[in-house]
């Protein structure tokens, strides 16, 4: 099975900071990883080298079996699914629904005079469908909460039928009945054989859907530990992770953290 993303060595300066250090990281095409760190741990930094966004300082970054540096990355991108709050920022608020989404096929934000075929606006209803926000399909983007939101996006990113999917803290800005709702989904989209890899980020355990696989934690942008997810997820790693003493449960494949109390 090939790796879509293998990255050796793979460090990340701005000036005289280093974003990433020595990061090495392989994501079989079946596995669906999550990525935890607190603030400042290099998360969206290795999320943009995954999606081709940036290269790396040193180390070699390979996604979709393609060496970063050596390939034109506006031929890699289309074949990546990509949400983050920065790309949501850029839908134009009164764009339909359904035209954020099949939009994606010519990777553009923002429809305007492009044609589209039927099998486009078909694969687009579909999506919405499947993600529950068919009925919002002639809304404008910019009437819809948070939540569908996040749904349409994820929709956005799916339209390609990428190779990869990367999810950057889709859950944030969410209330409680909002990051169930997404939890649901992703878990749904997780436990499909015929969904692409997947890379979630972000800051909390509860976030992470049933279904998925592997954890990469994060801190000060070195690699505190990663592999399968019932190994790496300890007391011990996230402790470290987050730089305070922490208690774990687990119950119904869902996670909770929370400060130790001191006696």
């Amino acid at each position: 099975m090939a790796a879509v993303i293998e990255f050796a060595g793979v460090t990340v300066r701005r000036g005289q900071a280093v974003l990433l250090d020595d990061v090495d990281w392989v994501v079989e095409e079946d596995e669906r990883w999550v990525i935890l760190g607190p603030n400042g741990a290099g998360k969206t930094t290795l999320l943009q080298v995954a999606a081709a966004q940036i290269h790396p300082t040193d180390g070699v970054a390979a996604v979709l079996e393609e060496v970063l540096g050596t390939v034109d990355v506006f031929e890699l991108r289309p074949r990546i699914g990509l949400t983050s709050a920065a790309l949501g920022e850029r839908v134009p608020r009164d764009e339909r629904v359904h035209d954020v989404v099949v939009s994606a096929s010519y990777g553009v934000v923002g429809r305007w005079r492009e044609e589209y075929d039927d099998l486009d606006h078909g694969r687009a209803a579909g999506l919405l469908r499947e993600l529950g926000v068919a009925h919002l399909a002639d809304r404008t983007f910019g009437t819809l909460s948070e939540g569908e939101r996040k749904r349409v996006q994820i929709a956005r990113a799916l339209m390609t039928d990428p190779e990869l999917l990367l999810l950057d803290e889709p859950a944030a800005g969410l209330d409680l009945g909002g990051r169930e709702d997404l939890v649901s989904t992703l878990s749904t989209l997780a436990m499909d054989p015929d969904s692409p890899a997947t890379v979630l980020v972000s800051h909390h355990v509860e976030e992470i859907p049933p279904g998925f696989s592997h954890a990469l934690l994060l801190r000060e942008g070195r690699v505190v530990a990663g592999g399968l997810l019932d190994e790496v997820l300890t007391e011990d790693h996230l402790s470290t992770t987050f730089g305070m003493p922490l208690v774990l449960d687990k119950a119904d494949d869902r996670w909770a953290a929370r400060r130790r109390r001191m006696h």
